[in-house]
């Protein structure tokens, strides 16, 4: 139990605890983007990993090119926790980025506020199929640009132009290792989510 200030005559006066709004939001993207370290490099609890190592099965199905010395993938989800405000914790759920995988992603996706789309420019192709995920489910996202170390950096007009977002898409440069660059994408499609269901809301009620 929280308490208040002292009144006048020195009694407590027992302050109800706030409960914090839980929030979901999904980390997406191709296979080796990032998706595991900017969960793990942003959650204020030990990650949730099922990271198994690469294995024969996957050759020839598994597209490592430019991931080379990648050793391990994500077999089902990532997860995470976050507090933003006293009054606000994200619970993070990150997708695993193999085409043999993604039916996990509708369930995962269930009941999720946003998500964020993490993007290496090297491999842009890899991003295609969760962009097209969440634009035909209607679920807001962000792009993440997630700038690694080596890789050259194209103007976010480039990157916006070459995924054909829509306009209202926001587009971010960040660092899956910088917790604080994470936390600010994070931000992001929260602040986007909420935008976009303001405006349904003021176009429902002009409609009405």
């Amino acid at each position: 139990m929280a308490f208040g200030r002292s009144s006048r005559t020195g009694a407590m006066h027992a302050v109800s605890p706030v409960e914090p709004l839980t929030l979901k939001i999904l980390v997406a993207g191709g296979f080796g983007v990032g998706k595991t370290t900017l969960v793990s490099a942003v959650s204020e609890i030990r990650p949730l990993r099922t990271e198994e190592r690469l294995s024969e099965p996957g050759i020839g199905i598994d597209d490592t090119e430019g991931v080379e010395a990648k050793s391990t993938t994500t077999v089902a989800m990532d997860f995470g926790r976050i507090t933003l405000r006293e009054d606000l914790v994200l619970y993070l759920f990150g997708t695993p980025g193999q085409d043999r995988f993604w039916f996990l992603w509708d369930e995962l996706a269930q009941g999720s506020l946003g998500a964020v789309v993490l993007v290496d420019t090297r491999r842009l192709a890899e991003s295609f199929a969760a962009v097209d995920y969440f634009e035909r489910r209607e679920i807001p996202f962000v792009i993440a640009v997630n700038c690694f170390d080596g890789a050259d950096r194209h103007p976010v007009v480039t990157v916006r132009e070459a995924l054909d977002l829509d306009p209202c898409v926001p587009v971010l440069l960040c660092d899956a290792r910088d917790r604080e660059s994470v936390k600010d994408v994070l931000v992001g499609v929260v602040e986007h989510a909420m935008s976009l269901a303001r405006a349904r809301r003021q176009s429902m009620s002009a409609g009405a």
